[in-house]
């Protein structure tokens, strides 16, 4: 199946199996672009959250927690720059009505031209024998006619960003030919600035309320809070204060499922440094953050690093982390050498000194920032994305059948054990059920008796579950029970009595992280 049909496929086996739902789907088909995790999905996210705080925190002996309001005090987003410049460029089709944010329209279009030249320079690879993502398999794909057309649009788009130049943007569309999906056509309206954020009201009668903002990242609660934490954790630079939670952005167009939301989860790590030395933490941290994301098995080849040509106002280096899913290399996580700006505006705009002392050089200053930034639901599609395969296996009858598989890490995975008694009789449920209680307590273990057991197989392949455990008669005699992995299909006999380590070695997060 080619990479570019799962999406529609995926969205759909979400639904089916209870990994996401629609928000409020009975009316009126929901609220556009929020959605909910279901059973197996709220499971899989904890797990990726969870994997994410070990890591950042309970691993690391300089980086604590913390869990910061989403409504703050209204300066802070004056301070931060986004009352002011946390704005997208706006563009609709006169002809369809239908609104697009200028600049995604344009990196649609390089998109496209990446992926023709991505097909041109595999297909000379695989004639030439070079290796995929090598040198000369790069290289061709740059010089390729698509990759030159791709590389011009993005260096004028990153021009246009930078000089905020948004009627060169919609000239830049109509060089390009862009049309609306809707109404193919080129009818464009002029180009405008959108703010993104939420506004609320806090007070007990409308007219004296004050007004508020739902927070559209998770980052400004570390910095106002950065004294609170340094202090009553006693740390010495370099240290960090990692976060996660819930952001909220009015986008323009969100779409692609739970890619580009307007409720989301982030989980951010701002690291604090002394000025001078941002670069080696930068380098340090863009390193450590791709190898995560290996380790939990995303394969290298769906990941590549793009380096910012126009970098925020507040950093001085930046880079994303790019997943390639269905719909082309997207932002997965974003690592941002944030320099001291935001703990200077702060500072400038409450009164209150935001400085760190220290006692090697006796003096006060304001420290630099590294940041780590990774949305938890696009790091869950980027599993998914990766995970959903569909395959033909051969049948105990010598025919064949489509399987639908999620091959999730097992750490990832919602539940990692489903445990099945072959019969519902004759004392396997029993049993079955003991082995459950024991399991249940070291790892996320289910139940399924319905149906035959080829098709509880096959269920909790779709499910993504990587292994299986079934209870045959013998088991009453032998006390040993059938392990099935999910990946292989292959089974082994193994004693009840060995089966908890057994699994726990295969779920071992300090094997992950060695």
């Amino acid at each position: 199946m080619d990479y570019t049909e799962v999406f529609p496929k995926l969205i759909s086996h979400c639904k089916e199996h209870g990994y996401i739902f629609q928000s409020s789907e009975i009316y009126e088909n929901g609220l556009p672009a929020v959605y909910d995790y279901g059973p197996l999905g709220v499971l899989m996210k904890n797990n990726l959250r969870n994997l994410w705080w070990k890591s950042m925190v309970q691993l690391q002996p300089n980086i604590v927690g913390l869990d910061a309001a989403i409504l703050m005090h209204p300066q802070v987003w004056k301070a931060s720059g986004h009352v002011d410049a946390f704005n997208d460029p706006l563009i609709d089709n006169k002809d369809s009505k239908k609104r697009y944010r200028a600049d995604q329209l344009i990196e649609d279009w390089i998109s496209k031209r990446w992926d023709k030249a991505r097909k041109d320079a595999d297909k000379k690879a695989a004639k030439e024998g070079w290796e995929t993502g090598g040198e000369e398999h790069t290289q061709f794909m740059r010089n390729a006619r698509e990759g030159q057309k791709a590389r011009e649009a993005e260096a004028k788009l990153a021009a246009l960003l930078q000089a905020g130049d948004l009627a060169g943007l919609k000239e830049l569309i109509e060089e390009l030919e862009i049309v609306c999906e809707v109404s193919g056509t080129a009818n464009w309206t002029e180009v405008r600035q959108f703010n993104l954020m939420f506004k609320t009201q806090m007070g007990a009668t409308t007219e004296g309320a004050s007004d508020l903002y739902l927070r559209p990242e998770t980052a400004q609660g570390i910095f106002v809070n950065f004294l609170n934490v340094q202090k009553t954790s006693r740390q010495k630079l370099p240290f960090g204060i990692a976060q996660t939670g819930k952001a909220f952005r009015n986008e323009i167009v969100a779409r692609q499922f739970i890619f580009r939301m307007r409720e989301f989860e982030q989980m951010e790590m701002q690291f604090f440094v002394k000025p001078g030395t941002q670069q080696e933490h930068y380098e340090y941290w863009r390193s450590e953050r791709l190898k995560w994301h290996h380790r939990l098995g995303i394969r290298p080849d769906r990941l590549r690093l793009h380096d910012h040509d126009k970098l925020a106002h507040y950093a001085d280096a930046a880079v994303d982390i790019e997943f390639h899913f269905p719909f082309g290399f997207r932002e997965l996580e974003g690592i941002h050498s944030r320099t001291d700006f935001d703990l200077s505006r702060h500072q400038e705009l409450s009164g209150k000194k935001l400085q760190y002392f220290d006692p090697e050089e006796n003096r006060n200053y304001i420290p630099y920032v590294v940041e780590t930034s990774v949305g938890l639901d696009r790091l869950f599609l980027a599993h998914l994305s990766q995970a959903y395969q569909e395959e033909e296996v051969p049948t105990a009858k010598g025919e064949s059948e489509v399987r639908t598989v999620l091959r999730l890490h097992p750490l990832v995975a919602p539940v990692q054990v489903a445990i099945l008694p072959l019969v519902k009789k004759d004392g396997l449920p029993e049993l079955a059920q003991e082995v459950l209680n024991d399991l249940r307590w070291f790892m996320q273990a289910e139940y399924d008796d319905k149906d035959a057991i080829g098709r509880r197989y096959r269920r909790q392949d779709a499910k993504g579950t990587p292994f299986c455990v079934t209870i045959d008669h013998d088991s009453l005699q032998d006390e040993a029970v059938t392990l099935r992995e999910r990946d292989s299909m292959q089974q082994q006999r193994i004693p009840i009595r060995l089966l908890r380590n057994h699994l726990q070695s295969a779920l071992s997060f300090k094997q992950l992280m060695s």
